[in-house]
Protein backbone atom coordinates (compact mmCIF):
# COMPACT_ATOMS: atom_id res chain seq x y z
CA UNK A 1 0.00 0.00 0.00
CA UNK A 2 1.26 3.44 -0.96
CA UNK A 3 0.41 6.63 0.90
CA UNK A 4 1.89 9.95 -0.17
CA UNK A 5 1.95 12.84 2.29
CA UNK A 6 2.39 16.09 0.38
CA UNK A 7 1.42 19.67 -0.15
CA UNK A 8 -0.53 20.52 -3.30
CA UNK A 9 0.89 19.76 -6.77
CA UNK A 10 3.72 22.24 -6.88
CA UNK A 11 7.47 22.38 -6.24
CA UNK A 12 8.91 19.33 -4.45
CA UNK A 13 5.51 17.77 -3.75
CA UNK A 14 4.75 17.70 -7.46
CA UNK A 15 7.67 15.37 -8.23
CA UNK A 16 6.35 12.15 -6.63
CA UNK A 17 2.74 13.12 -7.31
CA UNK A 18 3.34 13.30 -11.05
CA UNK A 19 5.59 10.22 -10.99
CA UNK A 20 2.83 8.20 -9.33
CA UNK A 21 0.26 9.28 -11.93
CA UNK A 22 2.67 8.71 -14.82
CA UNK A 23 3.43 5.21 -13.57
CA UNK A 24 -0.27 4.48 -13.04
CA UNK A 25 0.24 3.36 -9.45
CA UNK A 26 -2.62 3.26 -6.99
CA UNK A 27 -1.94 5.31 -3.89
CA UNK A 28 -3.67 7.16 -1.08
CA UNK A 29 -3.00 10.91 -1.17
CA UNK A 30 -2.72 12.60 2.23
CA UNK A 31 -2.80 16.35 1.83
CA UNK A 32 -0.70 18.20 4.40
CA UNK A 33 -1.81 21.84 4.63
CA UNK A 34 1.15 24.22 4.88
CA UNK A 35 -1.15 27.17 5.63
CA UNK A 36 -2.05 25.37 8.87
CA UNK A 37 1.57 24.33 9.48
CA UNK A 38 0.47 20.68 9.52
CA UNK A 39 3.93 19.48 8.48
CA UNK A 40 5.17 20.66 11.88
CA UNK A 41 2.44 18.91 13.85
CA UNK A 42 3.50 16.04 16.10
CA UNK A 43 1.41 13.51 14.14
CA UNK A 44 3.35 14.29 10.98
CA UNK A 45 6.74 14.42 12.68
CA UNK A 46 6.12 10.82 13.72
CA UNK A 47 6.07 10.04 9.98
CA UNK A 48 9.01 12.28 9.09
CA UNK A 49 10.89 13.62 12.12
CA UNK A 50 12.33 16.40 9.94
CA UNK A 51 8.85 17.82 9.41
CA UNK A 52 9.21 17.92 5.64
CA UNK A 53 7.02 16.84 2.76
CA UNK A 54 6.74 14.85 0.62
CA UNK A 55 6.95 11.55 2.44
CA UNK A 56 5.95 8.19 0.98
CA UNK A 57 4.74 5.33 3.17
CA UNK A 58 5.07 2.00 1.36
CA UNK A 59 3.80 -0.84 3.52
CA UNK A 60 5.11 0.86 6.65
CA UNK A 61 8.45 1.91 5.18
CA UNK A 62 8.74 5.69 4.98
CA UNK A 63 10.77 7.17 2.12
CA UNK A 64 11.60 10.89 2.18
CA UNK A 65 13.21 13.45 -0.14
CA UNK A 66 11.26 14.13 -3.32
CA UNK A 67 13.78 12.94 -5.91
CA UNK A 68 14.70 9.90 -3.83
CA UNK A 69 11.00 8.98 -3.69
CA UNK A 70 10.82 9.16 -7.49
CA UNK A 71 13.83 6.88 -7.87
CA UNK A 72 12.42 4.53 -5.24
CA UNK A 73 9.23 4.15 -7.27
CA UNK A 74 11.36 3.09 -10.25
CA UNK A 75 13.10 0.43 -8.15
CA UNK A 76 10.02 -0.78 -6.27
CA UNK A 77 7.73 -0.99 -9.30
CA UNK A 78 9.89 -2.08 -12.26
CA UNK A 79 6.88 -3.35 -14.22
CA UNK A 80 5.11 0.03 -14.18
CA UNK A 81 5.80 2.48 -17.04
CA UNK A 82 9.42 3.54 -16.78
CA UNK A 83 10.52 7.09 -16.02
CA UNK A 84 14.20 6.20 -15.90
CA UNK A 85 16.21 5.15 -18.97
CA UNK A 86 17.78 1.71 -19.26
CA UNK A 87 21.04 2.87 -20.85
CA UNK A 88 23.67 3.72 -18.18
CA UNK A 89 24.82 6.84 -20.01
CA UNK A 90 21.27 8.15 -20.25
CA UNK A 91 20.64 7.29 -16.59
CA UNK A 92 23.69 9.37 -15.70
CA UNK A 93 22.43 12.25 -17.85
CA UNK A 94 19.03 12.06 -16.14
CA UNK A 95 20.70 12.17 -12.72
CA UNK A 96 22.81 15.16 -13.68
CA UNK A 97 19.55 17.05 -14.24
CA UNK A 98 17.84 15.80 -11.08
CA UNK A 99 20.94 16.63 -9.02
CA UNK A 100 21.12 20.09 -10.57
CA UNK A 101 17.49 20.93 -9.85
CA UNK A 102 17.85 19.80 -6.23
CA UNK A 103 21.12 21.60 -5.57
CA UNK A 104 20.77 24.77 -7.66
CA UNK A 105 17.56 25.52 -9.55
CA UNK A 106 15.15 24.71 -6.73
CA UNK A 107 17.00 26.80 -4.15
CA UNK A 108 17.14 30.09 -6.03
CA UNK A 109 13.48 29.85 -7.02
CA UNK A 110 12.59 28.86 -3.46
CA UNK A 111 14.19 31.96 -1.94
CA UNK A 112 12.18 34.27 -4.19
CA UNK A 113 9.09 32.22 -3.35
CA UNK A 114 9.71 32.62 0.36
CA UNK A 115 10.20 36.37 -0.03
CA UNK A 116 6.95 36.76 -1.99
CA UNK A 117 4.73 34.22 -0.28
CA UNK A 118 6.07 33.17 3.10
CA UNK A 119 7.26 36.58 4.27
CA UNK A 120 3.75 38.09 4.29
CA UNK A 121 2.40 34.95 5.99
CA UNK A 122 5.04 35.15 8.70
CA UNK A 123 4.56 38.89 9.24
CA UNK A 124 0.82 38.39 9.66
CA UNK A 125 1.50 36.47 12.88
CA UNK A 126 2.00 38.18 16.21
CA UNK A 127 5.42 37.83 17.83
CA UNK A 128 4.00 35.22 20.19
CA UNK A 129 2.30 33.26 17.42
CA UNK A 130 5.41 33.35 15.26
CA UNK A 131 7.69 32.06 18.02
CA UNK A 132 5.21 29.30 18.80
CA UNK A 133 5.25 28.18 15.18
CA UNK A 134 9.03 28.40 14.82
CA UNK A 135 9.82 26.34 17.91
CA UNK A 136 7.91 23.40 16.38
CA UNK A 137 10.19 23.34 13.32
CA UNK A 138 12.70 20.52 13.89
CA UNK A 139 15.44 21.79 11.54
CA UNK A 140 17.45 24.80 12.82
CA UNK A 141 18.21 25.98 9.28
CA UNK A 142 14.50 26.09 8.52
CA UNK A 143 13.87 28.10 11.65
CA UNK A 144 16.47 30.60 10.45
CA UNK A 145 14.83 30.72 7.01
CA UNK A 146 11.46 31.55 8.55
CA UNK A 147 13.08 34.38 10.52
CA UNK A 148 14.75 35.69 7.37
CA UNK A 149 11.45 35.58 5.47
CA UNK A 150 9.68 37.45 8.27
CA UNK A 151 12.35 40.15 8.35
CA UNK A 152 12.65 40.23 4.56
CA UNK A 153 15.63 38.84 2.70
CA UNK A 154 18.40 41.40 2.03
CA UNK A 155 18.35 42.95 -1.43
CA UNK A 156 21.77 41.55 -2.28
CA UNK A 157 20.51 38.02 -1.51
CA UNK A 158 17.44 38.47 -3.70
CA UNK A 159 19.54 39.96 -6.51
CA UNK A 160 21.91 36.99 -6.41
CA UNK A 161 19.04 34.50 -6.43
CA UNK A 162 17.51 36.23 -9.44
CA UNK A 163 20.88 35.99 -11.19
CA UNK A 164 20.87 32.24 -10.52
CA UNK A 165 17.32 31.95 -11.82
CA UNK A 166 18.40 33.58 -15.08
CA UNK A 167 21.33 31.16 -15.32
CA UNK A 168 18.89 28.29 -14.74
CA UNK A 169 16.44 29.51 -17.37
CA UNK A 170 19.24 29.94 -19.90
CA UNK A 171 20.48 26.40 -19.25
CA UNK A 172 17.02 24.88 -19.66
CA UNK A 173 16.30 26.88 -22.81
CA UNK A 174 19.59 25.90 -24.40
CA UNK A 175 19.12 22.21 -23.65
CA UNK A 176 15.52 22.19 -24.87
CA UNK A 177 16.58 23.85 -28.11
CA UNK A 178 18.68 20.72 -28.73
CA UNK A 179 16.35 17.96 -27.52
CA UNK A 180 12.66 17.34 -26.93
CA UNK A 181 13.31 16.22 -23.36
CA UNK A 182 16.09 17.06 -20.93
CA UNK A 183 17.85 13.70 -20.84
CA UNK A 184 17.39 12.87 -24.49
CA UNK A 185 14.49 11.76 -26.65
CA UNK A 186 12.57 10.13 -23.80
CA UNK A 187 10.49 11.75 -21.07
CA UNK A 188 12.11 10.92 -17.72
CA UNK A 189 12.44 11.95 -14.10
CA UNK A 190 14.76 14.70 -15.34
CA UNK A 191 11.72 16.36 -16.90
CA UNK A 192 9.39 15.73 -13.98
CA UNK A 193 11.79 17.10 -11.38
CA UNK A 194 12.61 20.24 -13.34
CA UNK A 195 8.98 20.78 -14.38
CA UNK A 196 8.08 20.80 -10.67
CA UNK A 197 10.05 24.02 -10.31
CA UNK A 198 9.62 25.54 -13.78
CA UNK A 199 5.87 25.07 -14.18
CA UNK A 200 4.04 28.38 -14.00
CA UNK A 201 7.17 30.52 -14.25
CA UNK A 202 5.51 32.35 -17.15
CA UNK A 203 3.33 33.91 -14.45
CA UNK A 204 5.81 34.30 -11.61
CA UNK A 205 8.76 35.32 -13.79
CA UNK A 206 7.05 36.47 -16.97
CA UNK A 207 9.77 38.96 -17.83
CA UNK A 208 12.31 36.16 -18.41
CA UNK A 209 10.10 33.14 -19.17
CA UNK A 210 7.81 33.76 -22.11
CA UNK A 211 7.24 32.60 -25.67
CA UNK A 212 9.54 35.26 -27.09
CA UNK A 213 12.51 34.90 -24.75
CA UNK A 214 12.27 31.16 -24.03
CA UNK A 215 10.14 29.47 -26.71
CA UNK A 216 11.61 26.01 -26.17
CA UNK A 217 11.17 26.11 -22.40
CA UNK A 218 7.56 27.29 -22.71
CA UNK A 219 6.81 24.58 -25.30
CA UNK A 220 8.30 21.94 -22.97
CA UNK A 221 6.16 23.18 -20.06
CA UNK A 222 3.09 23.04 -22.30
CA UNK A 223 3.96 19.51 -23.47
CA UNK A 224 4.12 18.22 -19.91
CA UNK A 225 0.94 20.01 -18.86
CA UNK A 226 -0.84 18.36 -21.81
CA UNK A 227 0.14 14.84 -20.77
CA UNK A 228 -2.88 12.81 -19.51
CA UNK A 229 -1.13 11.98 -16.23
CA UNK A 230 -0.40 15.65 -15.55
CA UNK A 231 -3.98 16.68 -16.33
CA UNK A 232 -5.24 13.95 -14.02
CA UNK A 233 -2.84 14.95 -11.25
CA UNK A 234 -3.97 18.58 -11.22
CA UNK A 235 -7.64 17.55 -11.44
CA UNK A 236 -7.45 15.12 -8.53
CA UNK A 237 -4.92 16.72 -6.20
CA UNK A 238 -6.05 18.90 -3.33
CA UNK A 239 -4.35 22.27 -3.12
CA UNK A 240 -3.64 24.75 -0.36
CA UNK A 241 -5.05 27.43 -2.67
CA UNK A 242 -8.73 27.85 -3.48
CA UNK A 243 -8.04 28.41 -7.18
CA UNK A 244 -4.56 27.23 -7.94
CA UNK A 245 -2.51 28.80 -10.68
CA UNK A 246 0.87 27.03 -10.83
CA UNK A 247 3.50 29.22 -9.16
CA UNK A 248 1.78 32.56 -9.64
CA UNK A 249 3.61 35.39 -7.93
CA UNK A 250 1.35 35.37 -4.86
CA UNK A 251 1.14 31.61 -4.46
CA UNK A 252 4.55 30.16 -3.64
CA UNK A 253 4.52 27.42 -1.02
CA UNK A 254 6.44 26.97 2.20
CA UNK A 255 8.39 23.91 1.18
CA UNK A 256 9.78 23.16 4.58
Amino acid sequence: MLTLYSFGPGANSLKPLLALYEKGLEFTPRFVDPTKFEHHEEWFKKINPRGQVPALDHDGNVITESTVICEYLEDAFPDAPRLRPTDPVQIAEMRVWTKWVDEYFCWCVSTIGWERGIGPMARALSDEEFEEKVKRIPIPEQQAKWRSARAGFPKEVLDEEMRKIRVSIDRLEKRLSESTWLAGEDYTLADICNFAIANGMEKGFDDIVNKTATPNLVAWIERINARPACIEMFAKSKSEFAARKPFAKSEEQAQA
